[in-house]
């Protein structure tokens, strides 16, 4: 077991990423070419949306931490609207996201659609949670509701529909996020 002042040393020093949940440490799995491929795609249109706004996106180097749950973690991708919160002066763990975006693999999408997405909810500046699977065309939103449920607000399942990032006024075509991806279903 370890605290999170441990983790966090350990991990600032680190040569690969880590989690951190309830006192144990969990190394992050390598992602794959498709993987990379629609994180890139996404970081592309997210910038060229957010251009001249007052939002701003990090790339899967952003750890985030929820402290009323623990979790440390870096999405693949974390839109921030405002003033950007830190854990601490080293500005490298942020509070307080707007939306995050995970992309799918064999290995986290179970976790990312299950366990992760109940701890992301618990972040209350969070207002959407964006899953893409790199496996298959599909993409889905999951909007936080005025009464605070979360619902499915936007999905797309073929390569000619898209899906809309409400927060931040973004409608993503999947052609644009599945661009240069091999073997896509």
């Amino acid at each position: 077991m370890y605290s999170a002042e441990e983790y966090l040393e350990l991990e600032r020093a680190a040569d690969y990423k880590s989690e951190y949940y309830r006192g144990e440490i969990f190394a992050m799995a390598g992602a794959g070419r498709n993987h990379n491929r629609i994180k890139e795609n996404l970081s592309g249109e997210v910038y060229i949306a957010l251009k001249g706004k007052s939002c701003q996106s990090f790339s899967s180097d952003m750890r985030v931490h929820i402290p009323e749950n623990t979790l440390y973690t870096y999405p693949d991708l974390v839109i921030l609207c405002g003033k950007p919160e830190f854990l601490d002066q080293q500005t490298d763990t942020l509070l307080n996201p707007s939306v995050i975006i995970e992309v799918l693999s064999s290995g986290t999408g179970e976790y990312d659609r299950g366990q992760k997405f109940h701890l992301y909810r618990s972040i209350p500046s969070l207002v959407e949670y964006v899953l893409i699977d790199s496996r298959k065309l599909t993409a889905e939103v999951h909007r936080k509701a005025d009464s605070g449920l979360w619902v499915l607000a936007s999905e797309a399942y073929a390569i000619d529909e898209f899906i809309k990032i409400s927060h931040i006024g973004l409608q993503l075509k999947m052609s644009d996020i599945y661009a240069q991806t091999d073997d896509i279903i």
